[in-house]
């Protein structure tokens, strides 16, 4: 009999310890036995899996937790099953369902326990081969140090700070290979590609077992159908129901701003931002400006600039503020490649991609050259009447000289990325996006850009564009805000009417 038939025998012979259906014989889904399935199956080390919010994931990890303690799954002696967690608290939970269901096995069993609160969370059973223990660890590595695990839980590690969480993470991972052991990770997704639980699911490695269910990207968000393939076990009794988690979605959109990016982060299960930080859009926001059609290149265009620095990503935004027209473009030195820069900045192919859609271009070795890029910039608009070129006063140096270079004849408007006119800025555009005046193609590099961007707000209110993270490019989101923001002046002054001379 293989250790996931062993798993799945051990956890359906136990009863739910809690909640309306207790002391009913506890059903996995189909999606819990497919996991153990793949997790356990030889040859495998690591299993991840990634389920929205309330999908049964604790309960299923406690039960193998609680299993693999009494040697229902793993035989080997002294067995010592970890789990991690972000804080001891959110250990707890785990620690809470495994002593739930261990209150419904035979009384002789129970016996044999032992459960500890004080100095930490543990759960220890006496067995003729000797003790066996479960240890609730907090998201620290130096808590692993010195352990040889048979069995690693990593609760929600899509949670985790992410220093400590790495440091914890390897020293378990270590601690695993001294016994042959296993670990499980699980939780809802990361905030984003470049976290490590999202690389674990994105990455192809040997002996590791991926299982991630999730909502499409761009979907609606009481879209029916999605909310149930992020929620895999609402139809099986598993979690809140269809009807429930359908009638949140509906208040999600309707509350919108944080209330709904947490609803597609925990709900759909989708990889977005759901920290309480300030975004210059939500995702939905943001969606709200593509179209499958674009209006058309009607009267004139202001043209945002953003240079980058000698080896980060260069921008160009165009903007028709007569019809609300807006596109994009980006450029990249050609070393490093665009694969290896995409590994790099934690985004793996999404640059490839952007180069197959036509959004994003190689220009120069190891660095974009100024004068030339502006040349192609402004090839994309060739024979379009253009208001205005709008940058960054802090490189108005460079980009003077490379503008004389390039022989570019067009008014100019400098613009500062701080508190004053960045707040203005960020304000029209955002304004602009509100009245629906913005519209564009689906654009792989226009919603990279602005899952990256956020703003910092000063005690006056004022916001100032920033990247979330380091290795965020947000170069496209600084051009396409700055262009906006003119289009949004050059709109709102008054049309001057000349009057007929009078003759006194």
């Amino acid at each position: 009999m293989t250790p996931a038939t062993r798993a799945i025998r051990f956890i359906e012979g136990l009863e739910v310890p809690t909640g309306a259906l207790s002391g009913k014989p506890l059903k996995l889904a189909p999606y819990q036995k497919q996991f153990l399935r793949g997790a356990l199956a030889k040859g495998i080390s690591i299993g991840v899996l990634s389920v929205a919010r309330g999908g049964g994931k604790s309960a299923l990890t406690a039960g193998v937790a609680l299993g693999h303690l009494l040697g229902e799954i793993d035989p080997q002696p002294r067995r010592e099953c970890l789990v991690a967690a972000r804080t001891r608290d959110q250990g707890r939970i785990v620690w809470d369902y495994v002593t739930g269901l261990a209150r419904t096995l035979p009384e002789d069993v129970q016996k044999r326990l032992t459960f500890r609160r004080a100095p930490r969370l543990e759960i220890e059973y006496e067995s003729d081969d000797g003790p066996h223990l479960i240890r609730v660890l907090a998201a620290d590595g130096k808590n692993a140090l010195g352990t040889s695990p048979s069995l690693v839980i990593c609760d929600e590690r899509g949670n985790w700070d992410r220093d400590k969480g790495d440091a914890l993470e390897h020293a378990l991972s270590s601690g695993c290979g001294k016994r042959g052991g296993r670990m499980l990770l699980i939780s809802t997704s990361a905030p984003d590609d470049s976290h490590p639980f999202s690389r674990w699911l994105d990455d192809d490695q040997p002996g590791v077992y991926r299982q991630e269910h999730k909502a499409d990207d761009g979907c609606a968000p009481d879209d029916v159908e999605q909310i149930r393939k992020a929620n895999p076990g609402a139809a099986y009794g598993v979690g809140a129901s269809i009807e429930w988690l359908t009638a949140q979605a509906r208040r999600a959109v309707d509350r919108g701003g944080s209330a709904l990016t947490s609803w597609r982060l925990y709900n759909l299960n989708q990889r977005v931002a759901g920290e309480d930080r300030d975004v210059v859009l939500t995702t939905d926001q943001w969606l709200a400006c593509e179209a499958s059609e674009l209006p058309p290149r009607a009267g004139p265009v202001v043209v945002g600039i953003d240079l980058g620095g000698s080896a980060s990503m260069t921008a160009a935004s165009y903007y028709w503020f007569e019809s609300g027209r807006l596109e994009a473009i980006g450029w990249f030195p050609s070393h490093p490649s665009l694969l290896n820069r995409g590994q790099v900045d934690g985004v793996k192919d999404r640059y490839v991609q952007m180069r197959g859609r036509g959004e994003l271009f190689t220009l120069g070795a190891q660095t974009v050259p100024v004068a030339e890029w502006l040349v192609e910039a402004m090839r994309h608009v060739e024979g379009e009447q253009i208001a205005a070129l709008v940058m960054d006063r802090y490189k108005q140096a460079e980009l003077g000289e490379a503008i004389d270079k390039a022989g570019i004849r067009a008014p100019i408007v400098w613009r500062g990325m701080g508190w004053k006119d960045g707040s203005e800025d960020i304000e029209r555009f955002r304004r602009a996006c509100f009245d629906r005046l913005v519209k564009t193609t689906p654009s792989l590099l226009l919603r990279s850009a602005f899952s990256e961007a956020v703003v910092l707000i000063d005690p006056a209110s004022n916001a100032k564009l920033a990247k979330g993270r380091s290795l965020g490019r947000i170069d496209a989101a600084a051009s396409t805000i700055l262009a906006v923001a003119e289009g949004a002046r050059r709109t709102a002054r008054p049309v001057r009417t000349k009057r007929a001379p009078v003759w006194a």
